[in-house]
């Protein structure tokens, strides 16, 4: 055996403890440098269904789209009717924001479209005729003198069927389609038309539409969802910014003349974010027939891609509603006609301007005004628009 001085033996002990560290050291290099940064948690949504009751056309079926932020949409195949949008306020407490039923029977009766997609052709067509390839077609004259949102019984009263519905990481999506045969409310060829809801991380609901035809046929698809975004029992003090600079101004049954007005030094300017209530009270004739507003704007668009055409602020809230679209017009609805006889969710009474509406599509009676862009769709063609509504607060 070989003996070593003690020194010698402190010598090997401070070099062995040297390495030890050294070995440890480097290890602990080597992991760090090697192991990558914990992946993002990919946004979490979910879909339910569940039954909604019955319908002349059968059971219907009530959608459920939930983000992982806590929003959460309803929709019914009955009508493709929006039922519920709850979303945060600027404390973060959530409330729903749109104006309905709490069951199905009261979306069955008589209503002013509630939630509801309507078709073929949203808004009004004058007299309830056009002419379309030498053929003058005869529609419902279900609005005075005119023909609205379809009908008598437009898509908004028809049972869809369910396509489609889950989630992926880009949201919560539910696809809806309804066929409308030819000759159904007098309108040619058999349209079958698709809806695609989905509910996005960023509070966004977004609505895409989608039609093929067998023949040549006006279409206009749009949805009819009434918002008040704090719950008042009017919405005149919520503030409104469109980007339009032009509307098209109506008749005393509420089809427009044909002529593209400026919207300056009217009470139609909302140019700059101002309260609804403003100037719906003011002496003018278009305010006059419409009750409040009730007219389609004419959108300043930078093209045909989707982009931002409307906010609201509520300043009760501090939620915000961003309206983006393809479409060149929207239809501002402040809820003129309701009157108090419509019971809704939780028993609330719905009076006048309760909510309103920012329909987005192309112009109303558009098949009998030549100068307004073309709402017929040809067979071998896709009708497709996007439009999407997005919350978020301030």
């Amino acid at each position: 055996m070989v003996a070593f001085s003690p020194s010698v033996i402190r010598f090997i002990y401070s070099a062995g403890i040297f390495l030890v560290c050294i070995f440890l050291s480097c290890g602990s290099g080597t992991e760090e440098n090697t192991t990558a940064d914990p992946a993002p948690e990919a946004p979490v949504f979910t879909v339910t269904e569940a039954p909604f009751g019955t319908t002349p056309d059968g059971p219907a079926s009530l959608h459920t789209l939930r983000n992982g932020g806590g929003m959460e949409v309803q929709i019914t195949n009955y009508g493709a009717i929006v039922t519920r949008i709850s979303v945060p306020d600027s404390a973060g407490t959530f409330a729903d924001v749109v104006l309905g039923f709490d069951s199905l029977p009261s979306y069955l009766g008589e209503h002013p479209y509630f939630g509801a997609v309507v078709g073929r052709y949203g808004n009004r067509i004058a007299a309830g005729k056009f002419s379309l390839n030498g053929t003058t077609y005869e529609l419902p004259t279900n609005n005075g003198p005119n023909h609205l949102h379809g009908g008598d019984r437009g898509f908004d009263k028809r049972l869809w069927t369910v396509v489609s519905s889950g989630q992926d990481s880009t949201g919560a999506s539910l696809v809806l389609e309804y066929v409308s045969p030819d000759g159904e409310q007098g309108y040619p060829g058999t349209l079958t038309a698709r809806v695609t809801y989905t509910l996005t991380d960023d509070n966004g609901l977004s609505i895409r539409y989608a039609a093929t035809t067998t023949a040549a046929t006006p279409v206009n698809l749009t949805n009819h969802s009434y918002f008040n975004l704090d719950g008042s029992p009017d919405i005149l003090g919520h503030e409104l910014e469109m980007k339009a600079s032009n509307f098209t101004p109506v008749d005393v049954t509420l089809i427009p003349t044909g002529t593209i007005s400026p919207v300056a030094n009217t009470p139609f300017d909302f140019t700059t974010a101002k309260a609804i209530g403003r100037d719906i009270g003011q002496d003018h004739e278009q305010i006059t027939f419409g009750g409040g507003y009730d007219h389609n704007f004419v959108l300043d668009r930078s093209g045909t891609a989707l982009e931002l055409v409307a906010t609201v602020y509520s300043p009760l809230s501090g939620r915000v509603l961003e309206v983006f679209t393809e479409e060149p017009g929207i239809q501002f609805y402040s809820g003129n006609f309701l009157d108090g006889t419509l019971t809704g969710k939780n028993g609330r009474q719905y009076q006048q301007r309760a909510g309103f509406c920012l329909e987005t599509q192309h112009y109303p009676d558009s098949p009998n005004q030549p100068n307004f862009p073309s709402t017929i769709l040809q067979p071998g063609e896709n009708y497709s628009t996007h439009t999407v509504y997005r919350f978020s607060v301030r």
